[in-house]
């Protein structure tokens, strides 16, 4: 994970680590003495080419540490194998789960790398089976993959997209269990949560949190103390990566991510529903 605490455009990550965990987390270190909030999540919780993300700016509103355990590209498997960040968060006042999507995690078709889920690792004889014409050593990422299987057969896809979305659910609620009873979760995308089909756009495989559904999520909300939905702004959506910290070649992915703007309005929206929890 060293790659993604290297400072982008001049922009430093103050990259830390908390307990016996390998991985290195955007910093400064918090300190964990009780009370603090805990945040984990994709891209968007680590906040890359951003300087100051959605958890840093809820600190201040808070009054309480902010503990940014975000990892990029993350997937649910990488929070499920890292005892030392469950236990932080069953020790937080508060926790805000980032909903990531449900590609990035092994199930019975594929594998993906423990700590860097969105990397493929190896196809399993069933998906084989299903799709034999496919060299799956061409694919090094998941979302390419799939992609290259959609395009060869959506029929096909569909049973893979069924094993997805139920191993997202066992697996979110496993992670439940293992965080504690004070978790909220975030939506935070530009693509609504719906139960539209997922393939009606014309990028579908840009969609993030990919492959969500509202009933999936919603089959979540009795573990949960609340579902935060943040659905950027016109405004937000046109600022695109103005204020962001990126080089050069990393100008397409910063175009990609939620806006500085899009992090103030998720901070806005998380900071009421924190607040009303924490004083309960």
């Amino acid at each position: 994970m060293l790659h993604e605490t290297i400072g982008a455009g001049g922009l430093g990550y103050a990259p830390c680590r908390y307990g016996l965990s390998r991985i290195f987390f955007r910093g400064p270190r918090r300190a964990l003495e009780a009370p603090y909030a805990a945040f984990i999540g994709g891209t968007e919780t680590y906040g890359k080419f951003i300087e100051h993300p959605f958890p840093a700016l809820c600190e201040p509103g808070l009054g309480l540490p902010c503990v940014n355990l975000g990892i990029v590209n993350a997937g649910i498997d990488v929070y499920v194998g890292e005892p030392t960040v469950t236990t932080i968060c069953r020790d937080a006042a508060v926790t805000v789960l980032q909903l990531t999507g449900a590609h990035n995690l092994s199930n019975r078709f594929y594998k993906v790398h423990p700590r860097r889920n969105d990397r493929f690792l190896s196809a399993s004889t069933v998906l084989k089976a299903i799709y034999q014409e496919v060299d799956f050593s061409e694919f090094t990422f998941t979302r390419h993959m799939l992609g290259t299987l959609f395009e060869i057969s959506p029929d096909r896809f569909e049973i893979v997209l069924n094993e997805l979305r139920n191993a997202w659910a066992a697996r979110m609620r496993l992670l439940l269990e293992h965080l504690g009873s004070h978790v909220v979760l975030l939506w935070f995308s530009e693509h609504p949560l719906t139960d539209e089909p997922w393939n009606k756009s014309l990028h579908p495989f840009r969609a993030d949190p990919l492959f969500v559904t509202r009933e999936m999520v919603e089959g979540l909300r009795p573990r949960v103390l609340d579902v935060v939905e943040v659905d950027p702004s016109p405004a937000a959506r046109r600022q695109r990566s103005e204020g962001m910290f990126y080089s050069l070649t990393q100008a397409g992915a910063a175009a990609e991510l939620p806006s500085v703007l899009a992090h103030e309005e998720a901070a806005a929206r998380l900071l009421p529903v924190l607040r009303n929890h924490l004083h309960r």
